[in-house]
């Protein structure tokens, strides 16, 4: 089967949680045997990484990428916000990328074209017009989802309101145009329920996120040590990570002081990183985030708001560590509370859910390998890859 791979940023190298996703596809569609070329929109955000790109990957996808100007600016914005349109998905239109786009279709025929994220929609007419494969959707989260969250808990009223007003705008795009894809893949069960409510008619497979079991055995393990990875340009994170340290950490502090907590990502704020709280230790990117987080104790994921499946946080169970996360954060992972990972949505909740670690470690040791087989029954990405290509082919078989 030969792929067409469309990503709003690029895949490789993995920097993130959806570059993580989108890289676990590229990979299992080439290890399943499929052809698959890779075009990519890039950004002053999101570049190339042309130093750590390898010459194997980009001969295995014959990836190109497009800089777009993904900037915010403000004349734009007012004019979106006056126009009832989605900023969000208008940056994306690219006149660069629709030639770019436009020569591969010409070049090449494929038998799937494959879309990350609804950003991308803007170029359907373009696909359909030069290509006659079925387009399938890859919805990492239902995106206003997120927007809407985060403005419930803005504080300040303008602020707020353009929040919401970018969530009921990428709301309408959604609605308007989940149906024009053949096929939708949503990434969470839930996500799939509510795009439905939103009106999706079309097939649709929730595919969650894969990856393969890490080995990690021989990475030594710092002692009482709790750590944050995520990236710190994401929103949500960014949200979280402050709750945490202005409502949490305190009370940990107090009760535990043995404990240290890294905070880890890229893009990490200047004023975090300048950040003097007693037994906090702000690294920013670290350059393997696997080794990183082997050798921490503790995953925390504080988040309040946010769609989809939190990538970071299934690649802390491949790696059997204990996951304290809240309610928001688990949303999408089939776990019971108490035997994958432990939910905690207040600061008490997040301090007993600590001390119970710190206190208890043979039940440690049995969550981190619940954990590990957790990944290995529903997130090996072999076997979700082989549920992906057989969605495709039920679709082509229409």
């Amino acid at each position: 089967m030969k792929v067409l791979q469309l990503c709003n940023k690029p895949p490789y190298p993995s920097v993130d949680g959806g570059t993580l996703a989108m890289n676990g596809i590229t990979q299992g569609l080439l290890a399943a045997g499929c052809e698959v070329r890779v075009l990519s929109v890039c950004s002053d955000k999101h570049p190339v990484l042309g130093s750590r790109m390898t010459e194997d990957y980009i001969k295995a996808t014959h990836f190109e990428a497009v800089h777009v100007d993904l900037g915010i600016h403000l004349l734009d914005a007012g004019v979106s916000w006056l126009c009832g349109e989605s900023y969000h998905v208008k940056r994306f239109i690219s006149k660069d990328f629709s030639a770019k786009l436009r020569d591969i279709l010409q070049e090449e025929e494929f038998d799937v074209v494959h879309v990350e994220s609804v950003f991308l929609t803007p170029y359907l007419p373009l696909i359909r017009k030069y290509s006659h494969a079925p387009v399938f959707l890859r919805a990492h989260n239902v995106e206003h989802l997120i927007w809407k969250r985060v403005a419930q808990s803005e504080r300040n009223p303008l602020k707020r309101s353009y929040l919401k007003h970018l969530s009921l705008t990428l709301r309408a795009y959604e609605c308007e145009h989940v149906n024009e894809y053949d096929g939708v893949i949503p990434i969470t069960n839930k996500d799939a329920a509510v795009l439905r409510e939103l009106g999706c008619r079309k097939p649709m497979e929730a595919i969650p996120f894969g990856v393969q079991p890490a080995d990690v055995a021989s990475v030594p393990v710092e002692p009482n040590t709790l750590y944050h990875l995520g990236s710190m340009d994401w929103m949500p994170n960014q949200e979280g990570v402050q709750w945490f340290l202005d409502k949490v950490w305190p009370k940990v502090h107090q009760r535990l002081p043995q404990l240290t907590l890294y905070l880890a990502g890229r893009k990490m704020p200047e004023e975090m990183m300048n950040l003097h709280v007693e037994g906090v230790r702000v690294v920013g990117e670290v350059p393997d985030a696997m080794a990183f987080m082997a050798s921490k104790q503790i995953n925390v994921v504080p988040l309040l708001s946010g769609s989809g499946i939190r990538v970071k946080i299934i690649e802390a169970l491949s790696a059997g560590k204990v996951v304290v996360t809240t309610s928001i954060g688990a949303e999408g992972i089939n776990y019971t509370d108490g035997k994958d990972l432990l939910i905690a949505d207040t600061p008490d909740q997040f301090v007993e859910q600590l001390q119970r670690c710190v206190e208890n470690a043979e039940f440690c040791n049995e969550v981190s390998r619940n954990a590990i087989n957790l990944v290995l029954h529903e997130y090996d990405n072999t076997l979700l890859t082989e549920r992906l290509l057989q969605f495709y082919q039920r679709v082509l078989d229409k």
